[in-house]
């Protein structure tokens, strides 16, 4: 592996509290691993670099880009990181957006390798304090598909060396304006047409009802390890615990109950009103389908009237044409069989006459 590398100058940043990840950046990464793994069931993991601000412990993430990277599937020391093209890409990048600095990388895990460390300390000469964002590209649990790490130095006791090990640190996804905009008309082209507004919402609420639901058993399962002894009390969990307790409405409460009755009620109201204006809709289309099939009857009835009067009137003209042909051969047969007889009499009288003045 290479360590050789250009001037470039390190990012100052403080250490970062919370990582907030925009939409390009997860778009980006999902392309960079299916073009990387373009037809391949088990794809490997690519790895890029983050770009983006840093404010008062906060780390926006607001673009990205890939890495030329390979590692041993054997031998996780083993590894190649082109740097050359990083500081070539970054040096463009900084050309189109000079507020944007390397905050971090990013690789598309799932889980945290062996040599994470090592490249974690690579991105050291870029950033005092790099976040390492693990994105996962193949969610396989509700819930947000990005977990963000920083390095920090654990010492068992006062003997051992100190040890570099990542700390989570809590990551969310946010979006500008104009990125909501571009989000929205990609997710208007890509979903399926034929699915309601109403059961698309619908199912919105159920993920999102099981993603809390997930949330609540890690933090009862929290609780009762603590409650056991088996980890250690930390004051600043239990404090954010205790204010997601606060914020919940008392529903214990008369007029709570009767604002949250109300609220249900107004909800279920417009549901009705909703249901009520799609079967009106409903009906309304089938009467058009029902007239426009009444209609297209009748007129396919009238054309088959109009066939059979027009076949009946040409049979009628065919058989009068053919009665008076009949009737004209009969007639001409007849004054040829009447005047037959005639010509033969005067024929003969003349040889008659002849045969007595004859001797």
């Amino acid at each position: 592996m290479s360590t050789e590398f250009q001037t470039v100058e390190a990012t100052a940043m403080k250490t970062p509290e919370e990582v907030v990840v925009h939409p390009l950046v997860l778009l980006s990464t999902v392309d960079h691993y299916n073009r990387i793994n373009a037809g391949v069931v088990l794809g490997k993991r690519v790895l890029g670099v983050l770009l983006g601000t840093s404010l008062k412990g906060k780390v926006d993430v607001t673009n990205s880009f890939a890495l030329p990277f390979e590692e041993d599937s054997k031998e996780s020391n083993i590894f190649y990181l082109d740097h050359n093209y990083l500081e070539s890409m970054y040096a463009m990048f900084r050309k189109v957006n000079a507020r944007e600095r390397v905050v971090g990388w990013y690789s598309t895990g799932p889980k945290i390798k062996a040599n994470d460390i090592e490249i974690h300390q690579i991105f050291r000469r870029y950033c005092t304090q790099p976040v390492y964002c693990i994105i996962e590209v193949e969610p396989r649990d509700m819930g947000i598909p990005t977990s963000s790490y920083i390095v920090k130095e654990v010492t068992e006791d006062e003997s051992s060396e100190p040890k570099l090990m990542f700390q989570h640190v809590p990551s969310s996804i946010g979006a500008l304006e104009a990125e909501e905009i571009g989000v929205e008309h990609l997710l208007r082209d890509v979903s399926d047409a034929t699915v309601s507004t109403l059961s698309t919402q619908v199912r919105d609420k159920v993920a999102a009802l099981r993603a809390l639901y997930d949330r609540l058993e890690e933090i009862r399962s929290y609780l009762n390890t603590v409650v056991e002894g088996e980890l250690p009390i930390n004051h600043n969990i239990l404090y954010k615990i205790q204010d997601i307790f606060n914020i919940l409405p008392l529903l214990h409460q008369q007029k709570a109950q009767k604002e949250m009755a109300i609220e249900v009620n107004d909800n279920m109201m417009a549901m009705y009103m909703a249901f009520l204006v799609k079967a009106v809709v409903a009906i309304h289309s089938l009467i058009n389908n029902k007239q426009e099939l009444k209609r297209k009857k009748e007129q396919k009835e009238k054309e088959r009237k109009e066939k059979e009067q027009r076949e009946r009137e040409e049979a009628e003209k065919k058989a009068k044409e053919e009665r008076e042909k009949k009737e004209k051969e009969d007639k001409e047969a007849a004054e040829k069989a009447a005047a037959g007889p005639e010509g033969g009499a005067a024929a003969s009288e003349p040889s008659s006459k002849m045969d007595v003045d004859k001797p």
